[in-house]
């Protein structure tokens, strides 16, 4: 059974996509197979390869992973409102605002978040982002013009608002732009393949994977020799400079979440893992001395997959929330 983390992140990614007349524009890739990841329809994806403007309404809690422009007006007082933002991992997310009609005196507000937050967790956590929780959030009523375009720092990040007048609303332009060097990501599917590079920076990345999976690392170059140290109360990369570690629990924060297994030496050949945990997280702590890359692949654990041990495999402290 799905926990109640699970069961909140896959409403983020689902809620009301399905819902009457809103089908062409987001699906789910299976429903019968209990996959809550959005994918864009074929007739969307030709609308947008014509070079048109995506447009539609934006519901008091919303999930979008494409560029376009997208209103809210409120047809009744709405005190808890979000939408979630998500793109391709390699991409940053531009939030433009075209217009906005609130009463920030009257007790409105509309934030954009960098980041994710849900049930009081962030992604990225604090330990892994340029820039404090506070500076995080750009408040439309304080800042008004003066910042009319905010991005965000990863794949990821959202606004929250509160709109108590019916009639009272905004539109938003949204964008995406390339990210050369993706550091902290939410993956969109249970499976996928990817190559995290941190070029001679000091600082922390995470890969976000909101699933029970099976990952295997295939390539790892820290410039250090052979080695693998699963996590142990005598054994981790302590005083190491430079190491990835698998993170496992049952919330969105990877700063609170258990720590798995330490890999603080290069190694080609493969490292795999089944982690059954509700999120899965692969961090990469770079000190800045090097060029640090960790090429992994991952996919969605079944429950025949749950029942098969094997001596690489970490299983001990998640497999009893599945």
């Amino acid at each position: 059974m799905p926990s109640a983390f699970q069961f909140q992140c896959h409403l983020v990614l689902i809620f009301l996509a399905a819902s009457k007349g809103e089908t062409r524009y987001l699906e789910v890739r299976d429903a019968g197979e209990d996959d809550p990841f959005l994918l864009l329809s074929e007739d969307l994806k030709r609308e947008l390869s014509a070079g048109q403007i995506y447009r539609r309404s934006l519901r008091c809690i919303d999930m979008l992973s494409t560029e376009g422009q997208f209103t809210f007006t409120a047809d009744q007082p709405q005190l808890h409102c979000a939408t979630f933002f998500i793109g391709e991992p390699e991409e940053l997310i531009t939030i433009h605002y075209d217009f906005v009609n609130i009463d920030c005196q009257g007790g409105d507000f509309l934030k954009v978040f960098d980041g994710w937050i849900l049930k009081g967790e962030k992604f990225p956590s604090s330990l892994d982002h340029p820039l404090t929780t506070s500076q995080r959030y750009v408040d439309f009523c304080e800042s008004g013009n003066i910042q009319r375009s905010i991005r965000s720092s990863q794949n990821v990040a959202m606004i929250f608002f509160r709109i108590q007048q019916p009639g009272n609303g905004f539109t938003v332009t949204v964008k995406k732009n390339s990210n050369l060097f993706p550091c902290n990501v939410i993956s969109q599917t249970p499976s996928g393949r990817f190559t995290m590079v941190i070029p001679q920076q000091h600082r922390n990345c995470s890969f976000s994977i909101i699933y029970p999976v099976v990952i295997k690392i295939s390539d790892l170059i820290l410039g250090h020799l052979n080695g693998l140290f699963l996590k142990k109360p005598s054994t981790s990369c302590a005083g190491v400079g430079d190491f990835v570690e698998l993170l496992g629990g049952a919330g969105l924060d990877p700063s609170k979440m258990f720590p798995l297994a330490d890999l603080c030496h290069s190694f080609h050949g493969s490292a795999q893992m089944k982690i059954g945990c509700d999120n899965t997280v692969l961090r990469m702590v770079s000190s800045g001395k090097q060029v640090n890359r960790v090429t992994f692949e991952y996919h969605q654990l079944d429950l025949q997959e749950t029942e098969t041990r094997k001596e690489n495999s970490i299983e001990e402290f998640c497999f009893p929330s599945i």
